[in-house]
């Protein structure tokens, strides 16, 4: 079975897959999040984009965030719930 960190999110399907395991994440860990409501969600999710390419330089990911990939959509919004 997947986790919310080991899915692969390469196409729409796995995409889809991965926000499931983000909403049963959300209800199994509410506590867990950093940003448990929409609006701050939402805030910690444009600041993470806006941050996001230093995550990947920093954990040597050869991803350029400026390419629009399903990975990076992924990415962000699995941030969202941690980023402050």
């Amino acid at each position: 079975m997947d986790s919310l960190y080991e899915i692969q999110v390469v196409d729409r399907v796995s995409f889809a897959r991965f926000l499931e395991l983000l909403h049963e994440d959300f209800l199994n860990n509410e506590s867990e999040w950093e940003n448990p409501t929409i609006e701050r969600f939402l805030e910690a999710m444009t600041r993470y984009t806006e941050d996001i390419q230093g995550y990947y330089n920093n954990t040597n990911q050869n991803v350029d965030a400026n390419i629009a990939s399903w990975k990076v959509f992924a990415d962000i919004l699995r941030g969202a719930k941690i980023y402050e």
